[in-house]
């Protein structure tokens, strides 16, 4: 997703270098952009653009390649109960057992399914392939393995497979000195 973020802006006339986009990478391997979308935007906002001429064609970029990521915290707002995601052990798959594991098909359809399993789902489940879980081969949980999934509840990145990092979405407020203008809105 970051590599197409790139190669867009690129296409849309943006100037962004490869060490530009290496020192993004940088950042969000140190965190810095806290797993909040707003957050990301502001951080690669910063860092790969340099010219306020091309604003308005880094949010087109940003708006198609990300459509939708910030609208999951708000649409899914079940709470999984942190017995669910207890890390109790991991599951290491060979390369071959990795191959046979298939993906659901996209974010949406994560996002479907996984409503129909938090409604499903009646207690704490590990190493399975279905239900929301630890070190298993299903696409929700952590500590698992899946092609494609939502990250839940997991402290790092293992795979770097998630479509989606499931977090509580953390909002501050902002400094009363602060003028906003249509770009910080």
């Amino acid at each position: 997703m970051f590599v197409q973020f790139f190669t867009e802006l690129k296409s849309a006339g943006v100037p962004v270098t490869l060490r530009e986009y290496l020192s993004l990478m940088e950042a969000m391997d140190k965190d810095l952009a806290s797993r909040r979308v707003e957050d990301f935007y502001y951080l690669s906002r910063a860092a790969l653009v340099k010219d306020e001429r091309n604003l308005d064609k880094f949010d087109r970029v940003f708006g198609h390649v990300f459509k939708g990521l910030d609208l999951v915290g708000e649409s899914l707002t079940a709470e999984i109960p942190e017995e669910w995601l207890k890390k109790l052990a991991e599951k290491y798959l060979t390369e071959e057992e990795k191959k046979e594991i298939e993906a659901l098909g996209g974010l949406d359809k994560l996002l479907e399914t996984l409503r129909k399993r938090l409604e499903e789902q009646q207690g704490r489940h590990q190493g399975g392939s279905k239900w929301i879980g630890t070190a298993g081969t299903s696409p929700f949980g952590a500590y698992g393995y899946n092609p494609e999934g939502v990250r839940i509840g997991q402290d790092a990145n293992r795979n770097f497979r998630a479509v989606k990092v499931w977090d509580k979405r953390e909002f501050r407020d902002l400094d009363d000195q602060v003028e906003l203008g249509t770009r910080n809105i």
